[in-house]
């Protein structure tokens, strides 16, 4: 991951502070601790994708998109989508935009011509080898590196936080986070 000094113009102190809350802390305490969490980790990767977009051109889940196809070829737009965990319809308007602009190209498959296979061309390879790390983004590349008990636990939490919010669209699971759009 860069650092901030290497963000350019985008202002980030990146400090190493343990938040967590204490044993026997107000409730009150809790909460707020946990709300600033919130508030640096989604900022962190607002960040990151303004600087993704800023240095390359595209924005963080199409160079993520761009990322899986050059660690799996011949992808299905659906097969890309899971990957992602994005809206199938989502990807496919992700990948035009690609495909407008010369990075990847779409052909149908010889035996099934409902199919289509993604793939990168020379000119979306040579956009992300010269692109910021991480290409898969802030936030999934975190979690790839969470060991599992963080995870489950991790899980856990937003699980429980979402099941105290009353207007909840589940539909939102699928759509890249705006910032990253």
């Amino acid at each position: 991951m860069k650092k901030a000094s290497d963000l350019g113009s985008v202002s980030i102190k990146k400090t190493k502070v343990d938040t967590r809350a204490k044993p026997g802390e107000n409730n009150v305490e809790v909460k707020l601790a946990i709300l600033k969490k919130l508030r640096i980790v989604i900022r962190a990767a607002q960040q990151h994708s303004l600087w993704i977009e800023k240095q390359c051109g595209v924005n963080g889940t199409q160079l993520w998109i761009m990322q899986e196809l050059l660690e799996c070829r011949n992808l299905r737009v659906g097969e890309l989508a899971q990957k992602l965990a994005i809206h199938q319809t989502t990807a496919s308007n992700l990948l035009d935009v690609l495909e407008k602009r010369g990075y990847i190209n779409k052909t149908r498959d010889a035996s099934d011509q409902r199919v289509v296979r993604i793939n990168l061309t020379e000119q979306g390879t040579s956009l992300l080898q010269q692109a910021p790390k991480p290409a898969r983004g802030l936030l999934p590349e975190a979690l790839r590196h969470m060991d599992e008990a963080a995870l489950v636990g991790l899980d856990s939490g937003l699980q429980g936080l979402m099941n105290s919010i009353d207007l909840m669209d589940e539909g939102f699971a699928l759509l890249p986070l705006p910032f990253n759009m």
